[in-house]
């Protein structure tokens, strides 16, 4: 049967009440939760690396590109090269339970990536971002840093969330198998990973997007919920 997400849906008002950190914090996971003033030095440092008065863009490829949570003015379809998403995460919460964890997607170096760039609103880009780091540095699994994304005719430098190799959450390099049985079956409070897969083709298709390994991804966990009916 498939494992199909009825978990709550991460919200702004979930996000400042940390609902992350708390469901990591009591969780038992031998895992450092970062505290406001870590995320606080975390964009500063990324924002002095900007001129003050240029505006702040983000780069979605998972789930900000269906679930944002951020004021934007604008959001436009992307090319990000160097980089390629993919599932390269455990989530021991959120998608999955310390017991069996779930996968998120990750960008790791190497290839290229279609997804989304937001231009965050001027007066709400900094509570944005803070929120952001809430949802996206929980634990410090991803790396924040400027990239350059081709937009229509141009580029524009975004901040995307890249993998951290040297994370305990990082999963290396998973079999096949392991893989599609672990999207197939792992859930948690916000629901199950193979929904997590299927929202972000939906959210890349209804963009004009497409991520064909995605798909196939996607496809596999749909066999492998059939193999199993059919056992």
């Amino acid at each position: 049967m498939r494992v199909s997400g009825c978990g709550m849906r991460l919200t702004r008002a979930a996000l400042e009440s940390c609902v992350l950190q708390t469901w990591v914090a009591q969780s038992g996971l031998d895992l450092t939760v970062w505290s406001d003033a870590e995320h606080e030095a975390s964009i500063q440092a990324l924002l002095q690396q900007q001129r003050p008065e240029d505006p702040v863009y983000v780069f979605a490829y998972g789930s900000l590109i269906w679930n944002p949570c951020c004021h934007y003015v604008d959001c436009v379809p992307a090319m990000l090269y160097g980089w390629h998403r993919d599932f390269c995460l455990w989530a021991p919460v959120g998608r999955g339970t310390p017991e069996q964890p779930g996968l998120v997607l990750g960008l790791e170096r190497g290839g290229s990536c279609h997804g989304l760039v937001f231009r965050l609103s001027t007066a709400h880009a900094l509570a944005d971002l803070r929120l952001m780091w809430r949802r996206e540095m929980v634990v410090g699994s991803y790396i924040p840093r400027w990239v350059s994304v081709r937009c229509g005719e141009g580029f524009c430098q975004a901040i995307a969330f890249t993998v951290n190799p040297d994370h305990a959450c990082y999963t290396g390099k998973l079999q096949s198998e392991q893989l599609i049985r672990t999207l197939a079956t792992a859930q948690g409070e916000l629901g199950s990973s193979a929904d997590y897969l299927q929202q972000t083709v939906e959210g890349l298709r209804q963009n004009g997007l497409c991520d064909q390994r995605l798909q196939r991804l996607q496809q596999r966990v749909e066999q492998w919920h059939l193999d199993q009916s059919a056992a």
